[in-house]
This record gives structure tokens, sequence and C-alpha cells, in this order.
């Protein structure tokens, strides 16, 4: 008979699927930034891959509190959400709407993080896990800013460039 499947199983597994999440992201950061136009949008790209890298410490602590070393589990939410975002850089690369497009697809991926954090802080601090709680409230108010930023700058460059005809 299989072991019955407890909120600490749960959370180590979700656990698991953002750090893929994160490294995943890590990786697409720079294409990202690659990608942008305007050195406002490279900028917060540049911020938030190095943002990322203290995440996936965080992560590492979280795991090292379970007593668990740090494993990914392969989040296709993840690889969907990059793959949508990899076909805007290639269909609006080059044309005044690539900005807007990325960061849309730069909210994808907040949004997901913003669900897992939250999910996470929220099974951590059940499972009486303070610590562990922290460092993933952390990260979720980090991402939360991210994602604030983000529309800022959609409402004042990268929307209003992107309804411009092209020179």
């Amino acid at each position: 008979m299989a072991k019955e499947k407890t909120l600490q199983d749960l959370f180590h597994d979700t656990l698991k699927d953002i750090y893929y999440a994160e490294r995943k992201i890590l990786k697409a950061l720079p294409k990202m930034k690659r990608a942008a136009q305007s050195e406002e949008l490279k900028a917060a790209f540049e911020k938030h891959r190095e943002e990322t890298e203290g995440q996936i410490e965080r992560l590492q602590q979280v795991f090292e509190l379970l007593g668990k070393r740090p494993q990914g589990k392969t989040c296709d939410a993840i690889e969907g959400i990059i793959a949508e975002g990899e076909e805007i850089m290639d269909e609006f690369k080059g044309t005044v709407a690539i900005d807007a497009g990325l960061i849309s697809a730069a909210q994808a991926v907040e949004h997901y993080e913003i669900a897992r954090y939250g999910t996470l802080k929220r099974w951590a601090e059940t499972l009486g896990m303070k610590d562990a709680a922290k460092l993933l409230d952390e990260t979720l108010q980090q991402e939360g800013k991210t994602d604030e930023d983000l529309t800022t700058l959609a409402d004042k460059v990268a929307n209003p460039a992107a309804m411009e005809k092209a020179a």
C-alpha cells in the first residue's frame, strides 16, 4: 500500500518545483535582456537576474531547514510560460511592441512565482516552519515589487512606445 502523503510532502514537492522554475528563469533573463529595446527594461531584467540568484539561495536554505538537498523537479508550467516568452521574442523582434510583449511575458512569470511563494509561505506557517516562512515571504515580497515595477515600466515606456508606428 502506498504511503499516505502529507502537507510536508506537498511542501517539499512544490519547493522542488519552484527551485527548478527559478533556475530556468535565471537562464531566460539574459535572453530577455538582449531582446529588450529600452534601457529601462534591460536594467529591470538585469536587476531581476540578480534578485533571482538570491531567491535561489533562499530556496537552498529552505531545503537545508528541511534536511533535504536542493533538487529541482521539472515544472511544466514555467516551461510553458518561458516558451510563450520566447515566442514573443521571435514574433515581435525589432518591432515597437517588443518591450510591451517582454513585460507581459515577465509578468506571467512573476504571477506564477507569486502564486507558488504565497502557497509555500502559508504551508510553512501551517507546518510551524517559521524560518522557512520568513525566507519564502522575503522572496514573495520581492516578486510582488518586481511585478509592480514592471507594470509601471509598461505604463510609462513600453505600452506608449508599442502604439507608435515604426519610422
